[in-house]
């Protein structure tokens, strides 16, 4: 099987159909791409696990379920070893381990990704002009996009090697492009005063 981010949106649209979590998924594989891009790695192989990574999830709400109930629907359409192995490690009550590259990468862009999103909602301007500092900010409100876990946002950057500041602007600056599909409103919408 070819493993292409066209095929993986199809096996993701297939079991999900909530706008939030396609957001969501788009975000991650906006992050994960980026990496891809940055460190010279397989981007079509990355964005592709990047956009499976909760394609279960509607039908799998629970950690006893998600993600590896969804490993064996992944399985059955002929999705490769490596990519399931990859999604199955983003999660972080499996306790596998993330020694490569991508399943460090998706582990760190998944919980960052959506608080990203989460800030750009509640902004004007979007994701325009969004610094780290303000991200951090928020990341002391436990009220905030309560549903992120902030220990994964901070153990994400570490894994990886980056500084958070550093690592928050690159997922800024992933998901720019993509504002509009997010739901993002950009400086450009904003009328002028």
């Amino acid at each position: 099987m070819e493993v292409t981010r066209e095929r993986a949106w199809e096996t993701l649209t297939r079991y999900t159909t909530g706008q939030a979590l396609l957001r969501h998924a788009l975000a991650v594989d906006a992050s994960v791409g980026w990496y891809a891009r940055e460190l010279g790695e397989d981007e079509e192989l990355w964005r592709a696990v990047a956009l499976l990574h909760d394609f279960d999830y509607e039908i799998h709400p629970t950690l006893d379920q998600h993600p590896q109930d969804g490993a064996a629907i992944l399985r059955d359409e002929g999705w490769p070893e490596d990519v399931i192995e990859a999604v199955l490690s983003h999660a972080d009550h499996l306790a596998l381990p993330r020694d490569t590259p991508l399943k460090r990468t998706l582990f760190a862009c998944d919980e960052l990704s959506g608080f990203v999103h989460a800030c750009g909602l509640v902004r004007p301007t979007g994701l325009d002009g969004l610094e780290p500092k303000s991200v951090r900010k928020k990341l002391k409100q436990p009220s905030f996009a309560a549903g992120v876990h902030r220990d994964e946002v901070y153990a994400g950057a570490e894994l990886i090697g980056l500084d958070l500041d550093e690592h928050i602007r690159n997922v800024v600056s992933a998901l720019q492009p993509i504002a509009p599909e997010l739901g993002l409103r950009t400086a450009a919408d904003v009328p002028a005063a």
